[in-house]
Formats: C-alpha cells, sequence, structure tokens
C-alpha cells in the first residue's frame, strides 16, 4: 500500500482539496441524491414549518394546499425510477449571490425606488399613519357668547417606529430594512410601503416586544432549532432539525391541539426574532442568516397537524420576515422530495430556486463544508464544533480544522514536529471511518525507541465520530498520525491540534 507523509509543523498544512465522490447506490431505495442545487419541498412538509424562509409569496402561495385537500390523508408518493429521478432533476440553476446593503451600491432605479419609499415612510410617520394621532386641546369655555375663538390646531410630533429592534429613519440602518422590503416586491415602492405597513400591525397585533421577553418554556430549545457559528461569509447559521418530531411525545405537546400550535409559532417567532436582534443592519453588516434544514427522519407529508401549522407559519414568515435567508441547504433528503418538487417547481421563481441547495445522506457533511469551516460544523453533521455540549472539550470553535482527503488504498501520515517540551493535544475523525488508525512517537535522537500512543485500530462506520488524544513530550521529536484507508473510495480527514507548554 502506498505511503503519503505530509510534513506538520506547529501550525497545521493548509488542507489538501479534491472532488467530492459520487456515492454508491442504496440497494433497496432509489439512487442518493447527489448534491444539487434544488427549490424548497412544497409547504405541507415539515421543512417549512420552522424555516424563516422570506420567498417570494405570491408564487408560494399559488402552490398550497387548499383546506379541503389538508383535511385529507396524504400519503408519500411512489419511488420515482432513475430515469425519472433524472428528469426532474434541474441541471443548470445558477447559484444565488446576496445583494448589496449599500446605497452606493444600488442601479439607478433602485436607488429612485428606496428614495420613494423613504418618502412614503417619512409621511406616514409624520402624519400619524401607524398609530392613531393625539387627541386635540379641550377648548376653553368663554363667558362672553359673543367672542369667537379660532381652534388651534395642535403641533403633533411624529411617532416613533421600530421594526426588528431599528427605529425606523434614525440612522442609515433604516436603508438596510427598507431593502428587504423592496427586494420582496420587486422593487415596486407602493408595494413595498403597504408590506410595511402590514408587517408593522402585525407586530403590534402579535406583540412582538413583549413577545422576546415571554417565557415559553424550554422543550424544544437546542433540539428543534438551535443557532451555532457561522458560515465561511459571516452569516450565523442556523440548524432546524425536523427529526425531532418523530418523538411523538414531543410531537402531541407541540401540535395536537390549536392552542399548542399557537404556542409553538410563538416559540419559532420568537426565536427568529431574538436571532434578528444579532444581526448587523448597518450597511456592509450581516443582516442574515444561513439555514441548515435536517430531513434526517423527518415525519412524512401526511401529518394533519404539522400541515396546518406549516401553512400557518410560513405565511407570516413570508409576509413579515422578507430577505432574511442567504441560503437554504437541505441535508439528509428523502427520496420522496423529488415527487413534490416535480408538482410545486412550476410555481418557483428563477431567484427562489437559487437561493436552495439539497443533498442526500451520502453527501450532506461535504455539502455543508463548501459554505461552512468543519471547524464551525457540529460534530453531529461531520464537523468538530462541540461548543455547545456539556463535555468540556480542549477545542473550541475558534481553533482551524486541517482537511486532507485520503486516497484510496494509501496509508496517510501526519507529523506534527516538537521543538520543545510540551504537551500535545489532538482530536481527529474521518468521515465514514472504515480505516485504521494509529499515533505514535519518534524521538529526534538517532536510534532511540518509538514510543507506541495508539495501536492500529480499526475504525468502523458506527464508531465514535471524533477521537481525541494527548501525549506528555520530553524530548525533541514528532508525533505521527497514521490513517491506513483499504477501501476503493477517497476519504476525508479532519484534524486539529495545540501545543500546551510544561508547567
Amino acid at each position: 500500500m502506498a505511503d503519503e507523509t505530509p510534513n506538520t509543523n506547529p501550525s497545521p498544512p493548509p488542507p489538501a482539496t479534491a472532488e467530492p465522490e459520487s456515492p454508491p447506490l442504496p440497494p433497496v431505495e432509489p439512487p442518493a441524491l447527489t448534491e444539487q442545487e434544488l427549490p424548497p419541498p412544497p409547504v405541507t412538509v415539515v421543512e417549512e414549518v420552522l424555516a424563516p424562509v422570506a420567498v417570494e409569496s405570491r408564487s408560494l402561495a399559488a402552490a398550497m394546499t387548499t383546506e379541503a385537500e389538508e383535511e385529507k390523508s396524504v400519503s408519500p408518493p411512489p419511488p420515482l425510477d432513475e430515469d425519472e429521478q433524472k428528469k426532474n432533476i434541474p441541471q443548470n440553476l445558477g447559484s444565488f449571490k446576496e445583494e448589496s446593503n449599500r446605497v452606493t451600491d444600488l442601479s439607478e432605479s433602485e436607488s429612485k425606488a428606496l428614495s420613494e419609499l423613504t418618502q412614503l415612510l417619512q409621511q406616514a410617520i409624520t402624519t400619524h399613519q401607524f398609530t392613531s394621532p393625539p387627541p386635540p386641546p379641550p377648548q376653553q369655555e368663554s363667558d362672553v357668547s359673543t367672542e369667537i375663538t379660532p381652534p388651534q390646531a395642535a403641533a403633533a410630533e411624529p411617532e416613533e417606529v421600530s421594526i426588528y429592534g431599528i427605529p425606523l429613519l434614525k440612522d442609515e440602518r433604516t436603508d438596510t430594512i427598507l431593502l428587504k422590503f423592496l427586494r420582496a416586491r420587486d422593487f415596486k415602492p407602493k408595494d413595498a410601503f403597504t408590506m410595511i405597513k402590514n408587517t408593522i400591525q402585525w407586530r403590534k397585533e402579535f406583540n412582538i416586544e413583549q413577545l422576546i421577553n415571554e417565557d415559553l418554556g424550554d422543550d424544544l430549545d437546542n433540539k428543534v432549532v438551535f443557532m451555532h457559528g457561522h458560515d465561511r461569509d459571516g452569516h450565523p447559521v442556523c440548524y432546524n432539525v425536523y427529526g425531532e418530531f418523530m418523538n411523538k411525545e414531543l410531537y402531541n405537546k407541540t401540535f395536537s391541539d390549536e392552542d399548542k400550535r399557537t404556542r409553538f409559532l410563538r416559540w419559532r417567532i420568537q426565536f427568529l426574532e431574538k436571532s434578528i436582534r444579532m444581526l448587523d443592519f448597518n450597511p456592509g453588516g450581516v443582516c442574515t442568516i444561513f439555514q441548515v434544514n435536517d430531513l434526517k427522519n423527518s415525519p412524512g407529508p401526511g401529518k394533519r397537524e404539522l400541515r396546518l401549522a406549516t401553512k400557518q407559519a410560513l405565511q407570516l414568515l413570508q409576509d413579515n420576515y422578507p430577505e432574511f435567508v442567504v441560503k437554504q441547504v437541505f441535508i439528509n433528503v428523502p427520496w420522496w422530495y423529488l415527487a413534490f418538487y416535480t408538482m410545486i417547481s412550476p410555481f418557483m421563481t428563477q431567484r427562489t430556486k437559487s437561493k436552495f441547495v439539497v443533498a442526500g445522506p451520502s453527501k450532506s457533511a461535504e455539502t455543508l463544508f463548501k459554505y461552512i469551516s468543519s471547524e464551525q460544523v457540529p460534530v453531529q453533521y461531520g464537523g468538530l464544533s462541540v461548543d455547545y455540549c456539556e463535555c468540556n472539550p480542549e477545542f473550541t470553535i475558534a481553533d482551524p480544522v486541517t482537511e486532507v482527503i485520503v486516497k484510496p488504498s494509501i496509508k496517510q501520515t501526519v507529523e506534527i514536529i516538537i521543538y520543545e517540551k510540551c504537551v500535545l493535544i489532538w482530536e481527529l475523525r474521518v468521515l465514514g471511518w472504515e480505516i485504521s488508525y494509529a499515533a505514535e512517537f519518534v524521538p529526534e535522537v538517532k536510534d532511540a525507541y518509538t514510543v507506541i500512543i495508539q495501536k492500529p485500530t480499526k475504525m468502523t462506520p458506527n464508531a465514535e465520530p471524533v477521537i481525541s488524544g494527548s501525549f506528555k513530550v520530553s524530548e525533541l521529536g514528532k508525533i505521527l498520525l497514521v490513517i491506513d484507508n483499504p477501501t476503493s473510495k477517497k476519504k476525508k480527514l479532519l484534524y486539529r491540534f495545540k501545543i500546551q507548554p510544561l508547567e
């Protein structure tokens, strides 16, 4: 077997790159989905329940099922054959590029639309269109019946209007907010103003400011939805874990009646509002969220209670949270997604489609790594980040990870050269394992004995996802981490280390 040995100094070497490998076809299910940029699942599917997707509401509304259809039992369609799947996968969808929120980057027509919307908003605030105007002062009665006193017009102060915690027309952050509504309405100022007015009214009716501090329990916290890390462009990442709803107790506690569905909806809006308050609405700031939607073991479209909650949540998110998602990545996508895509795709615009990326189970980790560095990806999704567990890890989300492609039938050796007496700590994982792992220390002194730290150990796919190790170095030398890949597939190795001086 060939041997490849990168020479590693205390600073990790740059990650090797390689083309992702197509997964083998499963023996029973239809072919695993390779990564494609596809439109979202239909609104009857669970993934729309939690995702604050500000997509074009008019397009999606046309695809929504009616109440009568929702009353009917829905079952997943039969599997598609290979030719049918290839036919339904769009081949040439352009990737969505986030628009600038700097006024200086706008086109002439966009700048004009922003100016018109600002004027409409200014006029509305001045004339108290968002609230009732203050009552006029009471008139004083005169003893002289012939004396006529003309009424004095009350000089009403312009009202203060805030949205997403940003006071409108107070600073330059207003432009960022207005641009979101303009883009949601194709830069039509009057339509965007109507949307803003409706959103402000809804926020008052929903008591958003009080909702933020409301105690709605912690049953769903860090289970169904959680924020973790940032993507490669600095967007905060929100993970939606739909398989949690396969727990019957949690499902019934969340969706079994109207009051529970309303409580869930308030919880989800509260989570979204808190996430939005952490965004930067200044020109050039990060004001959108990167969404990861895990469909592993997610309930199918046959859950009536879930469909009702889905439809209600989707409508609220579309109408009141425009342009807050920069990218939607769906991972662990089941085979029946394609059938629903066939039904829904005619109603999707090209811009909406370009925001979505879909990957089957075998390509999920690779897909995430394209947009999120592996030290920022949680362990359960293929990365090395365990910042939010209770295990008090040696490494944090700030410690960089080196990625190496281990070729088929190759023994890959990582050399970490030691220049001082210290304690070396490392952790590593190989996606999918099916390899052999060993570690040893080789002293610099000639003819010195090699110290076996870890005997060669076979790592199966069901092994612990991450291996940690440490070694107290009392003499100069190097530590070798050996990965033996006997398979015919390329494997991705992730590792990082740190040196701690001896006390």
